[in-house]
């Protein structure tokens, strides 16, 4: 590798399309002297099993998965080996996404608009201990936390939710009914429910059960 390592980096990669597993070996075939994939997997349990037996330095995986998350796994391997580096390669230009995988303690979360030599140079970096944002969600991740730093976001902002969403997931987690919030914020118990839906959506819940332990977890009302 270009920093001087004298093996390649070892990879596993974990994606639910075997045509986007396949077409990341082909993207880093040239580039076998640097990294090398010592193991693929399409679903969470072969992941874990395959980074148990193989040690990997880095794994490549997607936001979501068939049937699962990808959020979730990274979780679950950096508990299993907290040393290994978690790069999440994904579609999802989603601040909400990045956040959480942060927040979880991945290494870096790239694009999947990106090329082979980038790639390489990124899991490089990353192998040295650097911790990257794709430049692309960079600049609107600079600008969030200076919009937080200065008190114009509002508890949930960091999620998607906007700030009546936020107000009325506040609401949910003091206990009070749709119609004791539509009171409170003098709107309709339909518009309650509008932006419950919102909520949900944007959290990846259900109900508000789901709501209100995603709030709670991810600490917005602390």
């Amino acid at each position: 590798m270009e920093s001087g390592t004298a093996r390649p980096l070892r990879l596993v990669i974990v994606d639910d399309h075997q045509i986007v597993l396949d077409g990341l070996k082909a993207m880093l075939l040239p580039y076998a002297d640097q990294v090398e994939i010592v193991g693929e997997a399409s679903r969470p349990d072969e992941a874990i099993r395959i980074v148990a037996e193989q040690q990997p330095d880095a794994v490549l995986l997607d936001v979501r998965l068939q049937n699962s998350s990808g959020l979730d796994l990274c979780a679950d391997l950096l508990e299993q080996d907290p040393g290994c580096r978690i790069v999440f390669l994904t579609v999802y230009d989603n601040e909400q996404y990045l956040y959480q995988a942060l927040r979880l303690g991945a290494a870096a979360y790239l694009l999947k608009r990106i090329e082979g030599s980038e790639l390489v140079a990124y899991l490089t970096r990353v192998y040295e201990g650097e911790t990257l944002v794709d430049p692309a969600l960079a600049s609107r991740v600079a600008l969030s936390a200076a919009r937080v730093q200065s008190g114009e976001f509002w508890p949930g902002a960091q999620l998607g939710l906007s700030q009546r969403e936020s107000e009325v997931l506040a609401l949910m987690v003091a206990g009070l009914s749709n119609r004791a919030i539509a009171t409170k914020l003098f709107v309709s118990e339909e518009t309650v429910k509008t932006h419950s839906r919102g909520i949900y959506r944007k959290l990846e819940v259900s109900d508000r059960a789901g709501a209100v332990a995603a709030a709670l977890r991810e600490g917005v009302f602390q």
